[in-house]
């Protein structure tokens, strides 16, 4: 039989402290479920991630260039030199467009890194996975993560 220290009633029934933080407010102790505690850290973490790219050089590398300078193309311009091919991912963002854009931003900088102005948009797509989250008590929770993807050759343009 458990102690009454162990316990704490809900309006559901008796539920293990263990399932609780307590916090003393205003001389009583007020119990916070876990589960929506480490739920709303898991969200904050995945909804604030940043972007990840990587780049592999297969040009003539120029000096650094502000990321903003970098422009995109879907059809290659007259004038321009392959520096590398870039890749970009993000599972940031409040919506599919967001992570999209935080994708591009990423692209830019691993352009900008290698000394491209351009990028040469090759492919953009999606990766699903999900976040699986059991307790000893059965309950299972799963949280689907989205994540964008963009590719494409880092160029530099002649003017």
């Amino acid at each position: 039989m458990m102690s009454n220290q162990n316990i704490t009633r809900k309006s559901s029934g008796l539920v293990p402290r263990s399932l609780f933080w307590a916090l003393k407010v205003t001389g009583e102790y007020m119990y916070i479920d876990k589960f929506k505690i480490y739920t709303l850290v898991v969200l904050v973490v995945f909804l604030t991630a940043c972007a990840s790219g990587s780049s592999i050089v297969t040009g003539k590398v120029r000096a650094p260039i502000d990321f903003n300078q970098v422009k995109l193309y879907l059809d290659a311009p007259k004038n321009y030199e392959s520096v590398g091919i870039v890749k970009a991912s993000s599972d940031a963002g409040w919506t599919e467009q967001r992570s999209q854009d935080y994708a591009i931003q990423e692209l830019k900088k691993q352009a900008a890194k290698l000394g491209a102005n351009g990028v040469l948009l090759s492919t953009t797509g999606e990766n699903a996975s999900a976040i699986v989250w059991t307790y000893s008590n059965g309950v299972t929770y799963v949280i689907p993560v989205s994540e964008q993807t963009v590719t494409g050759r880092a160029i530099y343009v002649s003017e």
